[in-house]
């Protein structure tokens, strides 16, 4: 159903992407930089990760047919990553799959422009984020209704994360570490559940165990 994969997609780009984490991140990294700038970077940051992700919506599945990945295997693969994820959102932990490395954001703070590196990605479109977009769209079955559900929520939570950027200096003072640490906790749990979900279907998609 159209309405349960927007839901679905919605929140799993809003946890793969992480618009709270990534406007803490862009303020930090773009703090002597004038609110022009930031907006320019921002934009381009957006645009330059909606780019890739759409590329992996695109030509996810024929990468996989390339590849010689069953879909069975890329849900399990990917209940795995979101797994991870979501334990790294549920105890606040940075492990690289939604955002920077230590040694990335350092290098990052030496920059210049942010907007490809590290903002595009892999702050944007990491790892999780272009697995999700594969698995999302691959479990589609073509370019119908639903396919164009989950890009529609990918745009969407691409929107929030501009948004988010511009506005980071006010969500911060607003909801502050305590507010976005319980949001991030409560949307990792969901992911969570999703991720378990997609093993659950993986493993009795490949035949290993009985429907």
């Amino acid at each position: 159903m159209p309405t349960e994969t927007v839901l679905i997609a919605l929140t799993t780009f809003f946890a793969t992407i992480g618009p709270a984490d990534l406007a803490l991140v862009f303020a930090a990294l773009t703090r002597k930089n004038t609110p022009a700038e930031r907006r320019v970077m921002a934009l381009r940051g957006v645009l330059v990760a909606g780019g890739i992700l759409l590329f992996f919506a695109v030509f996810g599945e024929p990468l996989l047919r390339l590849f010689g990945i069953t879909l069975p295997a890329l849900r399990v693969a990917g209940g795995i990553l979101l797994l991870l994820i979501s334990v790294d959102m549920v105890f606040a932990r940075h492990s690289g799959g939604t955002g920077t490395t230590p040694e990335e954001e350092d290098e990052a703070a030496h920059r210049d422009d942010i907007s490809v590196f590290p903002l595009a990605m892999p702050l944007i479109a990491g790892p999780g984020a272009i697995s999700a977009t594969i698995l999302l769209t691959t479990g589609t079955g073509g370019f119908g209704l639903a396919w164009f559900a989950v890009v529609g929520a990918l745009l969407a939570i691409l929107v929030v994360s501009y948004l988010a950027m511009l506005v980071a200096i006010p969500i911060q003072r607003l909801l502050g570490l305590t507010g976005l640490a319980v949001v991030s906790r409560i949307v990792g749990v969901l992911l969570a559940a999703l991720a378990v979900q997609f093993l659950f279907d993986g493993i009795r998609a490949s035949g290993i165990i009985g429907g």
